[in-house]
């Protein structure tokens, strides 16, 4: 982490509110990079972001094929038509390509992140309307959680000069 933060940004509040790999990924990128420069950082699961913090469904994320317009032929370049998605298996082959690449490239999972991110004091909350709405329990969630919040207090938390909100 860096000595000091020389950013007009004095703390940065990420919303992740779909769990595909893309979405996740952005936001604990992000959430790191801040941690990493000095900048003080909440990350906030809701919604289908939880996917990202609930332990059964963190290890594989996947991505969406069907209505993904920037979704490319991996190796072509090309545009993959989005009907191709009907193809039983194809989401989950995608999915399993998009993980193996990361991996290639020594991009940490999931988990690996979170250990990262509150490792340099950054805080991760999960939504507290999310998890009654999908009946997730907080002993499901990931152990880097540091609580369930209402969006009140996620905004509560939020707030000071210099603070911004992302929502991814």
């Amino acid at each position: 982490m860096s000595e000091e933060n020389k950013y007009p940004i004095k703390k940065v509040n990420i919303i992740c509110a779909k769990g595909t790999i893309e979405d996740i990924y952005a936001a604990l990128v992000m959430g790191n990079g801040a941690v990493m420069e000095g900048i003080e950082m909440n990350l906030f699961f809701t919604f289908f972001g939880l996917e990202g913090i609930v332990k059964k469904w963190m290890k594989k994320p996947h991505t969406a094929v069907i209505g993904n317009p920037a979704m490319r032929m991996p190796g072509l370049g090309t545009r993959m038509p989005t009907w191709l998605g009907i193809i039983p298996g194809l989401e989950a082959m995608v999915s399993g390509m998009m993980r193996k690449q990361m991996d290639d490239l020594d991009v940490p999972p999931i988990e690996e992140f979170f250990e990262l991110i509150t490792a340099g004091g950054g805080k991760i909350f999960a939504c507290k309307l999310a998890m009654d709405m999908f009946k997730i329990k907080e002993e499901e969630l990931s152990g880097h959680v540091s609580g369930v919040l209402t969006v009140g207090e996620f905004y509560e938390l939020s707030g000071g000069e210099g603070s911004q909100i992302i929502f991814t």
